[in-house]
């Protein structure tokens, strides 16, 4: 969510690359594999001489590594895209549970962002609007799954590549702008806003912060 436009980069370079390298080397997983890797590490370099932490610059490589490794293990460039689909189907179940026990992830992300904890757990009307919201991105990863699995099933490894970057850092940001417009329009008229929490009845469940 808040990875930006190096996020961005880390999310779709290396997947074009991979299926770059892929075609020109007459679909060889092993071309595939070394423009993936070559990439991801020139991304790295750049992201560490902009002064980006190291932890996540790491972080972006090391999933391009094992997308590599899954796909030397089985030989399927498909494979290429496994990782991408099992984190959005449990990034899918992650949000709705957020939801259901009364922690909507977008609230949680957004209150460490803004420094309060857990006190817009204390303001009905934030955990209302942040649930709503939240249930925006839930629809963003089940529509991921829902296009790259059967793309995956089917071995459509070109359709993936165009799939990860459509539904990159252009979906994030078209979700960043609807979960806000949805957030704002949940709270009521008067409130002043996701920086200043209304005390009221605090949610059931166990607080934090407090």
């Amino acid at each position: 969510m808040l990875g930006g436009r190096r996020g961005a980069v880390d999310a779709t370079l290396p997947p074009v690359a991979f299926a770059v390298g892929w075609l020109v080397t007459g679909q060889s997983v092993w071309g595939g594999v070394i423009a993936a890797l070559a990439t991801g590490a020139g991304v790295a370099g750049w992201r560490l001489r902009r002064g980006d932490r190291p932890r996540s610059v790491l972080v972006g490589l090391l999933a391009v590594c094992v997308a590599a490794l899954v796909v030397l293990r089985t030989g399927r460039a498909e494979d290429f895209f496994l990782l991408q689909l099992l984190a959005n189907a449990a990034s899918t179940l992650a949000w709705v549970v957020s939801v259901v026990v009364r922690w909507p992830l977008l609230g949680v992300v957004v209150g460490a962002v803004l420094g309060q904890r857990a006190r817009w757990r204390r303001d009905p009307a934030l955990l209302r609007a942040y649930t709503r919201g939240s249930w925006v991105w839930v629809a963003t990863y089940v529509l991921r799954v829902a296009v790259f699995l059967p793309l995956y099933l089917s071995g459509q490894v070109l359709a993936l590549t165009v799939a990860r970057v459509a539904l990159s850092w252009p979906l994030v940001a078209a979700v960043l702008a609807v979960s806000w417009v949805v957030v704002r329009r949940s709270l009521p008229d008067g409130h002043p806003g996701l920086r200043h929490p209304l005390p009221g009845l605090a949610p059931q469940g166990r607080e934090t912060g407090k």
